[in-house]
C-alpha cells in the first residue's frame, strides 16, 4: 500500500467534512431565521442561501489539489503530509465560516440589514481555504 494514498484521501475528505459540518451550521441558523421571519410576518429572505452553501467550496479546493497530489512528483509522506495538512486547514475553513454565516443569518434575518459586512467576513474566511489550496499546489505540482 502506498501511504500517499492517505494523503489524496484525506486531502478531499478532511475539506468535505468541513464543508458539511459548516453547510450544515449555517443551513440550520438560516432555517432558524426563516422560521422568524414567518412568524412576524415579515419577508423572508432569500439571501440567507448564500451563508448557507458558502462552506460547499472548500469541497472543490480540496478535489482540485487532490488531483494534484496524485499527479505530483512526491513521494509517500510528502503526498500524506500535504493532503493531511491542507485537508485539516480546508476543512477548518469551511466549519468556521459556516459558524460565522449562521450568526450572519440570525443577524440579517433579524434586522434586514448588513448583508454586505456578512459577507464579506464570510469571504475573508474563504480566503483561508484559497491560500491553502494554492499554495499546496506550488508544492504538490
Amino acid at each position: 500500500m502506498d501511504i500517499g494514498m492517505i494523503g489524496v484521501a484525506a486531502c478531499l475528505g478532511l475539506s468535505a467534512l468541513g464543508s458539511a459540518l459548516g453547510a450544515g451550521t449555517a443551513g440550520m441558523a438560516a432555517i432558524g431565521a426563516w422560521k422568524k421571519c414567518f412568524i412576524q410576518n415579515k419577508p423572508v429572505p432569500f439571501v440567507l442561501v448564500a451563508f448557507a452553501g458558502a462552506p460547499l467550496t472548500q469541497t472543490i479546493y480540496g478535489f482540485i489539489l487532490m488531483n494534484t497530489i496524485i499527479s505530483g512528483a512526491l513521494d509517500g509522506v510528502g503526498k500524506l503530509a500535504i493532503g493531511l495538512f491542507a485537508g485539516l486547514a480546508m476543512g477548518a475553513s469551511a466549519l468556521y465560516q459556516g459558524k460565522c454565516g449562521a450568526y450572519a443569518s440570525d443577524a440579517y434575518g433579524e434586522t434586514g440589514q448588513g448583508f454586505g459586512n456578512y459577507i464579506l467576513v464570510v469571504g475573508l474566511i474563504e480566503t483561508v481555504a484559497l491560500f491553502v489550496m494554492v499554495f499546496f499546489l506550488g508544492v504538490a505540482g
